[in-house]
């Protein structure tokens, strides 16, 4: 992954989003790549992502997965329909179990994977790893949007 474009870079290099935005100066960057079936990213916390002791805000683990999630659901789509740039997508509904606390002292690997697609929507899981311990997994529903809504061209 290190020296490879993301997702995020290749396709939506001016974004501003908080959670994946290469262009949000304040926000987290993660960066998604296609691995098999799923879509992986490490990405590494700080001490400003602290809720209590050494562990992460149950929120931006929420945004990471939420992002993460967002994009395995647009490439799915655009791998599916073979089409040139994934479409716009939106979160439709989104539930986060926290299983443990998630340390910031030592690197993240999100993963997430399309679990079922139906027209302009798809269905994704995905977990949050850390220290080889599984602290959170997600699920929701994320779906393609239409040229009439204000996130139609999130992307680009």
């Amino acid at each position: 992954m290190a020296g490879s474009r993301s997702l995020q870079e290749r396709y939506a290099p001016n974004s501003a989003c908080f959670g994946c935005g290469p262009k949000n100066p304040e926000g987290l960057h993660i960066r998604s790549f296609p691995e098999g079936d799923s879509l992986v990213a490490e990405w590494a916390p700080g001490p400003n992502h602290i809720a209590f002791a050494n562990f992460a805000s149950g929120g931006i683990v929420s945004v990471l997965l939420d992002c993460h999630g967002n994009w395995t659901a647009a490439y799915t789509l655009m791998m599916s329909r073979g089409l040139a740039s994934p479409p716009g997508t939106v979160t439709a509904e989104y539930t986060v179990k926290f299983l443990r606390p998630t340390p910031v002292d030592r690197p993240w690997r999100i993963r997430a994977w399309p679990d079922n697609v139906e027209g302009d929507k798809v269905i994704v899981e995905g977990e949050v790893v850390a220290d080889e311990k599984k602290t959170a997994t997600m699920s929701g529903t994320f779906v393609a949007v239409k040229e009439t809504h204000p996130a139609y061209h999130r992307w680009q």
